[in-house]
Order: structure tokens, then C-alpha cells, then sequence
């Protein structure tokens, strides 16, 4: 059960990582992040840090 949840939590995180880098990278207007290249790091380091609790909820023990 909480391994599901991990890797909802972490699907959830990817797309918000995903949104802040194509806002970051001015591709999706309509923020204050737009233009904004550190967005496009945090970002990015979200989206690392989402994939390493899904792999990491993924695997077996």
C-alpha cells in the first residue's frame, strides 16, 4: 500500500517537474516562472528525485 502511494506521489512530482521545465525553458507561458532558467533546474532536479523514489518503491525487497 505505501509503495503505491510512493510511486503516486512521485508520478505526481515528474509531471510538476516536467511543467516547471517547459516554463523554465519558455515553452508553457502563463507563470511567473516563464523565461525563468532556474526553474528549469528545480525542475529538473525534481524530476531526478521523483524517478529515484519510483524506482527505489518499484523495487523488490
Amino acid at each position: 500500500m505505501l509503495r503505491n502511494i510512493i510511486k503516486f506521489f512521485a508520478v505526481l512530482f515528474m509531471l510538476a517537474g516536467l511543467v516547471w521545465v517547459l516554463q523554465g525553458i519558455n515553452l508553457l507561458p502563463g507563470s511567473y516562472m516563464t523565461g525563468d532558467p532556474q526553474w528549469a533546474i528545480n525542475g529538473a532536479i525534481t524530476i531526478v528525485v521523483a524517478i529515484v523514489a519510483f524506482w527505489f518503491a518499484n523495487r523488490k525487497v
